[in-house]
């Protein structure tokens, strides 16, 4: 069973003004191209990859959120569903080396830089 979950809100708006683009929510299209990319992930058998109905992140979509044991978790919106599969990729494969979940701003993918919304503490052991 993966310690790692990357969570991805299928829900999420293409944009605030666009719900849907070609039919298809932001959320699911951007949750697809993850897992797309993921079958040849070298972590692909250590990292979860969950679609989510909601992250409540619905003003600042595409949402998507990491936990991991132990670490802090993070979420992270305004990501494009169009391109922003391969640095979310690169965001968990920095999480997952981390020791407590924390990714300072300069080290992530430049498109993942601006976009944290929360971090939450691990519970406590």
């Amino acid at each position: 069973m993966a310690k790692h979950v990357l969570y991805v809100c299928k829900s999420c708006s293409f944009s605030l003004k666009e719900r849907d683009y070609l039919g298809e929510r932001g959320g699911k299209h951007l949750l697809d191209r993850v897992s797309d990319l993921a079958e040849n992930w070298v972590l692909k058998s250590d990292f979860a990859i969950e679609e989510l109905v909601c992250l409540s992140a619905c003003k600042r979509p595409c949402a998507i959120a990491l936990t991991g044991a132990n670490k802090t978790s993070l979420m992270f919106g305004d990501l494009s569903p169009l391109d922003s599969a391969d640095a979310i990729l690169q965001l968990c494969d920095l999480y997952y080396t981390s020791t407590d979940g924390i990714i300072p701003r300069n080290e992530r993918p430049e498109i993942l830089q601006k976009s944290i919304l929360a971090r939450i503490p691990p519970s406590p052991r």
